[in-house]
């Protein structure tokens, strides 16, 4: 598996590990890069729906599968981008070397196609400054490069619950080119009633590799997944009482969205003497309708935006990087310096989602605005092995992020709310690392880091009335970071991190209700704790794998907030020491795997402790402990089959949170006990 390392120490010499990472914009192993980053493959016996199946056991990492495909994976880094209800907030999203991270900070990765997919880095620590704003962390999806002679894989998974999985995988040479390419179509019922979904995904790169160092590459996806039905979340009374039940609400006005999105992409390089440069572009349109649960009434208010989203983005940047090496006092000195620019065209609309006494439809208009999202990045970063065993990494990112709005609905009740606002930062980074031997390498960073609002977030204000809230600021930090990572032997891997993270005017919510949210800024948050990734062989045929994640993660600052809307005057107390919501205190997994002539399976344990669902920290969801099992055979050099069961003991939990929902809809409950049977198929190569 991934977190098996191969180190071969002999003589005090290690081998580097077969994995190049690209974290710290710069290739190096895992082993060598001063930075806590892992690296994921496809995991054995998975279903293959969604990418949280690829980062379970990642330190510090949090991915939440939903069981509702109407809302995106639940991401978060170190306790960055637990506010999010929907979508990604606070890390930094790229696939195949394209951001799938809109220039305000928000981030998707439904477009992440398994099919085609061949690794998983993420970055975690202080480095993540180097992607700019909103880089709490950064999640790489990676295709790989196609092969001669080709391959073709064929896979299907079905579950118990009537869920099931198809898809095809490509990787070949074509006159010269390289070509990747997957195609997959999901279809899911689920195990609460309206939450019935599915999901077409396809993904194409083509590769040019040239002479000396040329090359480039094409990349394009494509997302369908039409009428999700959102079951929504539960409140308490009805999670304990029945978890498989669904919201009447969520029947009542048919909520459910549909998400189409194509995007196009290339990457180009060419040497230039000792130098490198590299060049980015990509496009992409995305659009969305989504059917809330509004209440009606509510809707009377001539500022509220109706319960219809009808959202129209059209999405662009590029990147221009040039690459070297020098000699500063006798030793090899690496830099990259570059600039970087994103821009989003947003059409947003609303409508009410009632025609008369029919609920679940579209009705007349509510909302129309154009919003502008343009963002201008300049970075530089030197790493310099000033010493045989010693080597500092250098980095520096400018970062200015401009929103404006445009408002086209204005009314004798609503008046003109168009804006505009800019955000600007520099964000250092610094590291340190010594190999105290062959086999043990220690480093220490520090660096800043800063988060603007989304356009999601600067859409209202706390008081009720109209317009952007400008008043926002963004969300700056401080990180630092100690690690270790040790090979002693082959197949044994030992890495350590211990991190704190301070942050001043983190982003909060200041009240949600009536389908309204709106975010202030909190004085002083922090993150500090321990992450632990181990892996070791048991013998020849048996290996253990623990993953580990200590965090604490507060408020360290009183601030006040509304407890509904509208508020003119916030009077809702949290108090320092308060835990940041849908944060755990520890998480990890245990997983052993053996192998035997053509079968393998796996015991898995994961489990997290206990998370406030809300800032005030008035409820929480319970801590769990889940068993999952696993068993591959292949049946021949091309056919494998495998049978998973998750879950094992049926354990009932909130696989989820909602943080701060305005109705009290906090709880998503995990999937019960689950059977899976899979069959995978794939030409000799």
């Amino acid at each position: 598996m991934n977190l098996v390392h191969l180190v071969l120490v002999a003589a005090e010499v290690v081998a580097l590990e077969p994995v190049t990472v690209t974290a710290t914009r710069r290739e190096a192993s895992v082993f060598d890069t001063p930075a806590a980053v892992s690296v994921r493959t496809a995991p054995d016996a998975a279903p293959g729906l969604n990418l949280s199946e690829w980062l379970g056991g990642v330190p510090g990492l949090l991915a939440r599968d939903r069981q509702n495909y109407a809302q995106d994976t639940q991401v978060s880094i170190r306790g960055f981008g637990t506010r999010a209800s929907f979508g990604v907030r606070g890390l930094r999203v790229i696939i195949d070397g394209i951001p799938a991270t809109q220039p305000d900070g928000q981030s998707q990765l439904s477009h992440a196609n398994l099919a085609s997919a061949e690794r998983v880095e993420v970055l975690r620590g202080p480095f993540s400054a180097l992607y700019g704003n909103s880089s709490g962390g950064v999640l790489q999806v990676f295709s790989g490069d196609g092969i001669a002679p080709g391959e073709a894989r064929l896979a299907a998974a079905a579950s118990e619950a009537g869920d099931w999985r198809v898809s095809a995988g490509l990787r070949t040479r074509w006159r010269g080119a390289g070509v990747v390419a997957g195609l997959s179509h999901l279809r899911v019922d689920g195990f609460r009633p309206h939450s019935a979904a599915e999901r077409t995904s396809f993904n194409a790169r083509l590769h040019w590799p040239g002479e000396g160092g040329d090359g480039g590459s094409v990349v394009f996806n494509h997302l369908d997944a039409p009428d999700a039905q959102d079951p929504l979340g539960l409140n308490r009374a009805q999670f304990l009482d029945d978890p498989g039940q669904t919201a009447p609400q969520a029947q009542a006005f048919n909520t459910r969205k549909s998400v189409r999105q194509s995007q196009l992409g290339g990457t180009w390089q060419r040497a230039l003497g000792a130098a490198r440069l590299q060049a980015m572009a990509y496009a992409g349109q995305r659009h969305i309708e989504q059917f809330l649960a509004i209440p009606v009434g509510v809707q009377g208010n001539p500022l509220q935006s109706g319960g219809v989203v009808d959202l129209g983005s059209d999405f662009f940047g590029g990147e221009l990087r040039l690459d070297g090496e020098s000699v500063v006092g006798g030793r090899a000195l690496q830099w990259t310096a570059g600039l970087g620019w994103e821009g989003l065209v947003q059409q947003r609309r609303g409508f009410e989602n009632f025609v008369g006494a029919r609920l679940g439809v579209r009705g007349r208009l509510r909302r129309d605005e154009r919003n502008d999202v343009a963002a201008y990045d300049q970075f530089a970063q030197a790493d310099w092995r000033f010493a045989d065993d010693w080597s500092l990494l250098a980095g520096l990112r400018h970062s200015q992020v401009r929103f404006r709005s445009d408002d086209r609905y204005v009314t004798a009740g609503n008046p003109d709310d168009s804006g505009a606002v800019d955000f600007e930062r520099w964000t250092p980074v610094l590291a340190l690392q010594w190999r105290a031997r062959p086999t043990l390498n220690l480093h220490a960073s520090v660096g800043s880091g800063f988060e603007t609002p989304t356009l999601v977030e600067l859409a209202y204000r706390p008081d009720g009335s109209s317009g952007l809230n400008l008043d926002l600021r963004p969300a700056r930090s401080r990180n630092l970071e100690l690690g270790m990572k040790w090979r002693p032997r082959p197949g044994f891997s030992a890495d350590l991190a211990v991190f704190r993270t301070a942050t001043r005017d983190e982003l909060v919510v200041a009240t949600n209700a009536g389908g309204r949210a709106s975010y202030a800024n909190a004085a002083r948050t922090r993150r500090q704790g321990v992450e632990l990734e181990f892996a070791a062989p048991l013998g020849e045929a048996m290996s253990l794998q623990l993953a580990w994640t200590g965090l604490d993660a507060t408020m360290r600052q009183d601030y006040l907030a509304c407890s509904g809307a509208p508020c003119t005057v916030p009077t809702q107390r949290i108090a320092r020491g308060t835990r940041l919501a849908g944060v755990p205190r520890s998480q990890g997994r245990l997983r052993w795997e053996g192998w035997r002539g053509d079968w393998r399976g796996f015991v898995e344990l994961r489990g997290a402790s206990a998370v406030s669902v809300n800032d005030v920290g008035s409820e929480q969801a319970a801590g769990h402990g889940l068993v999952d099992l696993g068993l591959t055979w292949a049946a021949t050099r091309r056919l494998e089959t495998f049978l998973r069961l998750d879950n094992a003991f049926d354990r009932q939990h909130a696989g989820s949170v909602i943080t701060n929902d305005g109705n009290g809809r906090y709880y998503e409950p995990g999937a019960p006990r689950t059977l899976w049977l899979g069959v995978g198929f794939r030409t000799a190569n």
